[in-house]
């Protein structure tokens, strides 16, 4: 099991740190992290901060958003990810988990712009040092002009721009098969 997964699995610790050479490739300062740690190193250059003292899934958003969610339990990033798209103007990390339903439902028919890191991401600890290599992947979800053409740009991995077309016609059929199921 990995690092991550393991040290969550037995309640020691689920903060870890996006590595600053993700920030520099970005090339961009955000005006809002809604999910910063409490303490120790932190290398979003974000504005404004919200930690867990003042929940950042229940507070207002403004402008463009870093967003790095709690990767705790099995869906705990949903929530986040659901604000995120609805605030439409931003960058969030997330599970590369491509074959979870939730990544269908959620990123999918709302991501602009995925860009997947080359190799595995190193995250850092509250302590500042460097992390094992995790179980799987992640992938940085674009949304805006500013943030998905930063994204293109970053030399981070590859990038793929996602047909709104298509994400808007798998949408309509998703509401039309709930309705169908709830007549």
């Amino acid at each position: 099991m990995a690092e991550h997964k393991r040290l969550m699995s037995i309640g020691k610790m689920s903060e870890w740190r996006t590595p600053k050479a993700i920030f520099d490739a970005l090339g961009l300062a955000f005006d809002l992290d809604p999910c910063s740690p409490l303490d120790g190193p932190c290398f979003v250059p974000a504005r404004h901060r919200y930690t867990i003292h003042v929940d950042g899934l229940r507070q207002p958003w403004h402008g463009l958003v870093w967003l790095n969610p709690p990767f705790g339990g099995r869906r705990s990033q949903v929530p986040w990810l659901t604000k995120f798209f609805r605030h439409g103007n931003g960058i969030a990390l997330c599970n590369a988990l491509t074959s979870a339903d939730w990544f269908h439902a959620v990123v999918v028919p709302n991501a602009q712009v995925l860009c997947f890191p080359n190799g595995k991401t190193k995250f850092i600890r509250p302590d500042g040092s460097i992390g094992k290599e995790p179980g799987n992947g992640i992938v940085l979800l674009g949304a805006g002009d500013v943030a998905n053409d930063a994204l293109r740009r970053s030399g981070l991995g590859v990038c793929m721009i996602i047909d709104g077309v298509v994400a808007d016609q798998q949408r309509i059929i998703r509401n039309l098969t709930r309705e169908l199921r709830g007549a």
